[in-house]
């Protein structure tokens, strides 16, 4: 375990916006010295998907045993930390509210300053995490800065400027990529969650064999509305996809064998496809010097190769968060609230609600 100074600025962050609860100690911003996560996907799994209440039981059952190993992990004791970090939205309003009311709890107890997150725009902050014995910063990036947000909830571009002002340019108008991966591997029969079920059968298919749609791209040969120039369209496909299954199969809808490698192979690559176009252009079109891939879906072995590969041809810096830091975790919850806030300040937090969608209009900002 690395040496502590206990003089730095240790904060204290949590997450539990969906069916993750987590908690982590990172200190000056950006050195993670403890990340704990205790994942609900087993419990979810029978369902297919995430069930709000569900969910809102286990944060109840988990949220004081992750707290109290991310503090035993770090090596420091609560009169250590300096401030709390938790998010407060957007994400499922019944598991914001464990975690944002077990943190006022803490804060208050122990009068301890307490700040807000965006689940959001600490994705993007994930890029920028270190190891506990980092001798220095991760070096700042060069701006303008585009971020592809990819998770369950999210499939968002957004454009950060170097005072770290955050204008969201793109965004799905219908299901988030991570969805419609999750939605496809159960309609396959493959289980939950789908993201990384679907990379494994991938891998022994052939990515060409099916040509799904790739929709809002102007590949139909009607011309894209420019509105939807940056935004995302994945309904389409998961209906393409269910049409292609009563297609090949049988009365009980299975396919299996090399035609289901085939076909998951072709659906991740729609996906993928999709994904890193619109990045690309989006990044041509402002002028992007680096481009950051995060959230869930990021974990993706062929997309982050895939984005990587592009900018590497573009000429454009390219950053992704380690694959732990990728899905929900509370580290980057920290680091994002280090780098809004000053820590040292007395905020008053009784007023501090949850949200589920990022609200309409309102400036989004956080310090890269």
């Amino acid at each position: 375990m690395a040496t502590i100074d206990i003089h730095s600025d240790l904060v204290l962050g949590i997450e539990s916006s969906c069916d993750e609860t987590a908690a982590a100690v990172v200190a000056d911003g950006f050195r993670v010295l403890s990340s704990v996560v205790a994942s609900q996907a087993a419990k979810h799994a029978v369902y297919g998907g995430v069930v709000p209440e569900l969910a809102a039981r286990e944060h109840l059952k988990n949220i004081e045993p992750v707290v109290s190993a991310a503090l035993d992990n770090a090596g420091v004791a609560l009169e250590d930390i300096s401030g709390i970090r938790v998010t407060n939205g957007p994400g499922l309003m019944p598991a914001l509210q464990v975690g944002v009311n077990f943190a006022k709890g803490m804060a208050l107890a122990n009068r301890l300053p307490l700040v807000g997150v965006n689940h959001f725009l600490a994705h993007v902050k994930a890029a920028f995490l270190a190891p506990a014995d980092a001798d220095s910063a991760p070096p700042k990036p060069a701006f303008p800065l585009l971020a592809l947000v990819v998770s369950g909830g999210h499939t968002s571009l957004a454009l950060f400027d170097a005072e770290g002002k955050c204008e969201i340019i793109g965004t799905t108008i219908d299901d988030a990529a991570g969805e419609a991966l999750d939605k496809a591997a159960k309609l396959l029969g493959l289980g939950y969650p789908g993201g990384p079920v679907i990379e494994r059968v991938a891998r022994e298919g052939n990515p060409a064999a099916f040509a799904f749609p790739r929709s809002l791209t102007g590949g139909t040969g009607r011309p894209l509305d420019p509105a939807n120039r940056f935004n995302f369209s994945f309904s389409g496909l998961k209906t393409a996809l269910l049409r292609h299954v009563e297609k090949n199969s049988g009365e009980n809808r299975e396919i299996e064998g090399a035609f289901l490698a085939d076909t998951v192979a072709s659906y991740q690559e729609a996906v993928v496809d999709v994904l890193t176009m619109k990045a690309m252009d989006a990044a041509a079109e402002f002028a992007a010097k680096t481009v950051v891939l995060c959230g869930g879906v990021a974990c993706n072995a062929p997309l982050r190769e895939r984005v990587a590969r592009a900018c590497d041809s573009a000429g454009t810096a390219f950053l992704v968060p380690e694959k732990r830091y990728c899905a929900d975790n509370a580290a980057m919850v920290a680091a994002a609230g280090t780098a809004a806030f000053d820590c040292a300040e007395d905020a008053d937090f009784s007023d501090l609600d949850v949200y589920a969608r990022i609200p309409h209009g309102e400036p989004l900002r956080c310090p890269l």
